[in-house]
């Protein structure tokens, strides 16, 4: 049975990879500061989904289930972080803990240097000290920042970006190549697209709008709706990575060292789009959320945001080939199942 380290357990993605792997014969171990960026009973409520007595959490304490536990600890701890990782010799690590957030980093830039450049340090040396077979890290769309060569693909330029989360998953994956050529730890870096789902973010388009809609209340939609994103429901997201754990790359000879390009290198290093390859339209999307209501939204629009991008479109071959899997959920049901949720959390 090999043993897998989901950082950011907690959190959206993380509590549905968790859930995924354990009944498909893994040994998780999940950690989270259980920070409060957002609805900190949301995290407990998906720890609790997952078997957790969260009145027992404490720092730095390993809660043990079924091939299930948890600790938290943040990952700027870097004494505990090692010692966590000496103890159980993990066969895979998967980095999704983050400060996650375009508009938050215009307010407090320092979280996203503290959680996702200082605390990704801290698992590559941890990974560095007490080797894996495969480390699967997060990256996102926004690293494409400026550039409008639709559909992004891994090989586009990844100079611009628009604000300090992009700057710091763009550094994430300079690091993660660094330590490949170092140290040869095999790493995987994906640029995740706009992911939706069950227990879904409250900070997320898809629960505003939902809870706007639900209590009757304006919200905002900004550039007067003409913008598109790349959603991805989040069981296909992690089937993806439970399909990706034993590939890890592998050093390259035929690399062309003369003419490279980003996504790939002679270390054992790559990296990924993971989305749907089918953007659609926010105004499409909301009419999706409205539909499964069965209830009209009352829209206020408004100008683009700093640091927002129009569109995103995710050019995903190299993923669905490597893994031999493509996502497959239909937004409209997709959209219903996070709807069917959210009513059944909140009412």
């Amino acid at each position: 049975m090999k043993k897998v380290l989901i950082t950011g357990m907690a959190g959206f993605i993380g509590y549905h990879l968790a859930k995924l792997l354990v009944n498909n014969n893994y040994e998780v171990v999940g950690l989270d500061n259980i920070n409060d960026y957002y609805d900190q009973n949301l995290k407990l409520a998906r720890l609790e989904d997952l078997g957790f007595d969260t009145s027992k959490i404490a720092y730095n304490t390993l809660l043990v289930g079924n091939n299930i536990s948890f600790i938290k600890l943040d990952l700027t701890d870097l004494e505990n972080i090692k010692q966590l990782f000496k103890n159980q010799q993990f066969s895979y690590v998967v980095n999704l803990a983050a400060q996650a957030g375009v508009r938050y980093s215009l307010k407090n830039p320092h979280s996203y240097v503290d959680s996702n450049i200082t605390g990704f340090l801290n698992i590559l040396e941890s990974c560095r000290a007490y080797p894996v077979e495969h480390l699967v890290f997060a990256s996102s769309s926004s690293v494409y920042g400026l550039s409008e060569e639709i559909p992004f693909s891994e090989d586009n330029c990844t100079d611009h970006p628009l604000a300090m989360y992009a700057a710091s998953k763009k550094a994430n994956e300079m690091m993660a190549h660094s330590y490949a050529n170092l140290y040869n730890i095999p790493s995987t870096g994906l640029r995740f697209f706009t992911v939706y789902g069950p227990w879904g973010r409250p900070d997320m388009a898809l629960h505003i709008f939902t809870k706007a809609i639900v209590n009757d209340e304006e919200f905002e939609v900004f550039n007067n709706g003409d913008m598109s994103r790349d959603f991805t429901y989040v069981g296909d997201i992690v089937e993806s990575i439970k399909r990706l754990l034993p590939l890890a790359p592998k050093s390259n000879a035929d690399f062309n060292l003369k003419k490279p390009v980003s996504s790939k290198s002679s270390k054992p290093y790559q990296i990924f789009n993971i989305g749907n390859n089918s953007p659609v339209a926010l105004m499409d999307f909301i009419k999706a959320i409205e539909k499964a209501l069965n209830k009209k939204g009352k829209i206020v629009f408004k100008p683009m945001q700093p640091g927002d991008v129009k569109s995103t479109y995710a050019n995903v071959e190299s993923l669905f080939n490597y893994i031999n899997f493509k996502p497959s959920t239909d937004l409209e049901e997709g959209v219903k199942l996070f709807v069917n949720n959210y009513l059944k959390l909140n009412t």
